[in-house]
């Protein structure tokens, strides 16, 4: 598996270039999984549904599955900070993982970055990241040797990873387990 984070702060457009980078390396034939950093109290379950119910009863995972898709959900006994490398172990095999969010993880990432948020940059403080995607190149606050994509053009990234994939193979560290168990 082929692992690339993207990372950048809200509104710099990680969500969007994901939504249109997927169907370009599948394109390519490639088989495709995110791992998407959210909030605290994120959900994906609805009240008063059966999965919510058993989750609000006390399950500590339900599993919710279809002939079409699989959903776990995990509800931690105390809180937990999952790493991103737990999350990759959560993943059936794919070709490549794309990784939003988890700006401080120890994984290569693409820096997304619009001038017009007016956010500071992280590629000059982070050796992870490999290339910065951006609408306005010359606006970047430092200069830089790396890499400068187009954010509107995934065609462009996606061939930018392709022309180098080994150096994105995922190789799963140690790592302490998953599920904190309160005891």
């Amino acid at each position: 598996m082929k692992v690339i984070g993207f990372c950048g702060r809200s509104g710099a457009g990680k969500t969007t270039l994901l939504e249109r980078l997927i169907p370009a390396l599948r394109a390519a034939g490639q088989r495709v999984s995110v791992v998407k950093h959210a909030h605290h109290d994120f959900d994906i379950d609805h009240p008063g549904k059966d999965s919510w119910r058993h989750r609000k009863a006390g399950a500590f995972e339900v599993v919710i599955a279809s002939d079409r898709r699989l959903a776990i959900v995990r509800e931690y006994e105390v809180q937990a900070d999952t790493s991103v490398h737990q999350m990759l172990a959560e993943l059936s095999g794919c070709d490549w993982a794309l990784v939003e969010g988890f700006k401080h993880a120890d994984l290569p990432k693409i820096e997304v970055w619009r001038a017009e948020t007016g956010h500071p940059v992280q590629y000059p403080v982070d050796p992870y990241i490999v290339a910065v995607a951006t609408d306005t190149p010359a606006g970047l606050p430092e200069p830089t040797g790396l890499p400068l994509l187009d954010v509107d053009d995934a065609d462009a990234v996606a061939a930018f990873l392709l022309s180098d994939p080994n150096r994105y193979e995922y190789t799963f560290p140690d790592f302490p387990p998953a599920t904190p168990f309160s005891g």
